[in-house]
């Protein structure tokens, strides 16, 4: 029979697995903050919800957070018929700038954070700090000198305009980096060439599996940054078939004084362009959460 005893200096909280416990009025203030920002962040879209569910005139003389008379489906068959259906052609094209925007970015990303960690070579430490910098500019200041250089090759108005310079991202080496070089040990490097695998063999099929947690981080950040991205579309594209979501709802919501019913469109529409965001977030938390964690702590 085994008898648990105190050390001298010792507390009580040593032996709680659990930890010290917070009282009671610092839980409760905790979960009041906590309450109050997720009041704050969810009533926007419960608001959204609610009148994506309303027609025309129940918009503007019902309860703005309560339901009326229930138009969902009807507003969104509606709203995939308009205009030849082209919101549904502004969903592909977000999906296309957003999703293969963000996979060459966390790719290429991955490629330099590795190398930078993993690799010594002159300047090393001088572009690192030129990457970190780039972390600091605003995307906003970039789109008019992004839009003069296009503009020389005749890729102003084309799927490129937005797709290329979407493909950057600063946060992402800079992350791949720390967590390549506390993740990957550089003995398993040398077992690799060892055996006689190349450095991109070695790349590909031992660090890109150690390295996951962090691809998947920068992939969701990207996607996100993508996905919302208004101005760059804005400075770059014309035609209205190249919109993505964001750019083409912008479009509608200027057009409200002379096509009032665009007004629905406009709302359903935000509705349901937020959704491959939840789902995103819902299937990748798992791994962008712990990305996060190792990559704050290494």
């Amino acid at each position: 029979m085994s008898m648990l005893t105190l050390k001298r200096g010792a507390t009580a909280d040593d032996l709680n697995p659990r930890g010290p416990r917070e009282s009671l009025i610092s839980r409760g203030a905790a979960m009041l903050i906590m309450g109050v920002f997720t009041l704050y962040f969810l009533t926007p879209i419960w608001w959204l919800f609610i009148a994506s569910t309303k027609d025309r005139g129940d918009l503007l003389t019902t309860a703005p957070l309560w339901f009326a008379d229930w138009n969902l489906f009807e507003n969104i068959g509606d709203l995939f018929t308009y205009d030849g259906g082209i919101y549904l052609r502004w969903i592909l094209n977000s999906i296309g700038y957003a999703g293969l925007g963000a996979l060459l970015a966390t790719v290429f990303a991955g490629m330099c954070g590795y190398a930078l960690a993993k690799y010594t070579f002159p300047g090393r430490e001088l572009f690192f700090n030129v990457v970190l910098g780039g972390v600091l500019v605003p995307a906003t200041a970039l789109a008019l000198p992004l839009f003069l250089l296009f503009s020389q090759v005749n890729l102003t108005n084309t799927f490129w305009a937005v797709l290329l310079p979407s493909i950057v991202s600063p946060f992402g080496v800079y992350l791949t980096r720390i967590f390549a070089s506390a993740s990957v040990p550089d003995e398993l490097i040398e077992a690799g060439r060892l055996d006689g695998a190349g450095e991109v063999r070695t790349f590909f099929t031992i660090s890109v599996r150690l390295m996951t947690p962090a691809l998947i981080t920068v992939f969701l950040f990207q996607f996100v940054t993508i996905w919302n991205n208004f101005f760059l579309p804005l400075i770059m594209l014309r035609s209205q078939e190249l919109f993505p979501i964001t750019y083409g709802l912008f479009a509608w919501n200027t057009q409200l004084n002379q096509i009032p019913e665009l007004r629905t469109y406009v709302l359903v529409g935000s509705f349901l362009s937020i959704i491959p965001l939840i789902i995103a977030f819902l299937m990748l938390q798992r791994f962008w959460q712990s990305g996060l964690g190792n990559g704050s702590v290494k």
